[in-house]
């Protein structure tokens, strides 16, 4: 395990502060680093990203990722998902249940009358097992027993976290079971390219692309009606790039029933399982930018909508709409829609994802 200390760091954050025991499990802090001196840092507490720090046209680093600077506000974060891993069931299952092989599952209901995230204890809330291979990998493994909040099969979950020389953050996910189940994994990345501050500034100015024709309306609990709709006359045409805050709060159904977005948008792909282009923010200030490229058929688009001003990292405040977020997935409830693309993970298959964050500045 190779270890930092906060001399030879630029986040700012100190090992032992992230180091303590959950139910016999070790948490600890990764720093990954390239050949720029750009990090990532990164606790095995739910995978969680607690700090990015890339520079902005003037070569001044911030970090543009939301987190908190100490192993128990982690563990009490107001938002527990606070740039975590998310699974066994990224998004939402209407009302817990689905059918599987004939037989139907009751999951934890955590959200209105609905199941998010996993349930109450995903894996946003376990110590992974952690082994950092060189300066920029850190491998994470999670076993989830057969039964976990209530999904079937024991799954096997890899995670590999990697910080390149060109300043992307891929994450790399890889899962198998024992037993037919259903899997949705995604990283909650809460992303502020301006720099956390006290207060962290709106997205509102957030210049945003989004490579997708189409996205899922979602009814008064945020789950898919069913319909994949064309974004095309709607607040959610992203396909030309466009300040976040310009259709915000318009005055649109669906805009109503995210309380701002929080939608999963259909991305434009070639074909299935392709690594491709998902969606690009400029921030205008800063001059910072951020790609997504991803292998998943979705991306929830979702403007932090609830959070309220609590505090973070080095006495940062994170307001209503201070970050964005691409969670890259599979649909939300797809098992109750035979017609979504299929998150079924079956005994001898492997589940996989890569999903790539790139830190620039526009010129």
């Amino acid at each position: 395990m190779m270890n930092t200390t906060e001399t030879d760091n630029i986040c700012g954050l100190k090992r032992e502060d992230f180091q303590t025991t959950v139910n016999g499990k070790a948490t600890d802090l990764f720093i990954l680093k390239n050949k720029s001196g750009n990090e990532v840092a990164i606790t095995n507490y739910g995978g969680a990203i607690v700090a990015i720090m890339v520079p902005d046209k003037d070569g001044v680093r911030a970090n543009v990722i939301q987190g908190h600077d100490n192993i128990k506000d982690v563990m009490e974060s107001p938002e527990p998902y606070l740039s975590t891993l998310v699974g066994r069931y990224g998004n939402r299952i209407c009302k817990g249940k689905f059918q599987l092989h004939g037989k139907e599952y009751s999951l934890p209901i955590n959200n209105g009358p609905n199941c998010l995230h996993g349930g109450k204890k995903g894996f946003n809330a376990k110590v992974w097992d952690a082994l950092q291979m060189n300066d920029q990998t850190l491998v994470l493994k999670y076993v989830s027993p057969y039964g976990e909040e209530g999904f079937s099969g024991e799954m096997k979950v890899t995670v590999v976290y990697a910080f390149n020389d060109d300043n992307e953050l891929s994450i790399d996910y890889m899962a198998t079971t024992n037993k037919k189940t259903v899997v949705n994994l995604t990283s909650h990345g809460f992303f502020s390219l301006a720099g956390i501050a006290n207060p962290t500034p709106t997205i509102d100015s957030l210049v945003c692309e989004i490579n997708a024709d189409y996205y899922l309306p979602i009814d008064e609990t945020s789950i898919p009606t069913g319909e994949i709709r064309l974004v095309a006359g709607t607040p959610f045409d992203f396909r030309t790039p466009k300040p976040v805050g310009k259709d915000i709060d318009a005055d649109d159904q669906q805009i109503k029933n995210g309380a701002g977005y929080d939608h999963c948008y259909v991305l434009n792909k070639k074909e299935e399982g392709e690594l491709s282009f998902a969606a690009k923010i400029t921030e205008p200030a800063s001059g910072r930018t951020m790609e997504v490229y991803t292998t998943e058929p979705g991306v929830q688009l979702y403007t932090d909508n609830w959070a309220d001003g609590y505090k973070g990292q080095h006495g940062a405040t994170f307001p209503r709409r201070s970050a964005i977020c691409f969670e890259a997935q599979h649909f939300p409830d797809s098992p109750n829609h035979p017609y979504f693309p299929s998150v079924v993970l079956n005994p001898g298959g492997q589940y996989t994802q890569k999903t790539i964050y790139k830190f620039g500045v526009s010129k």
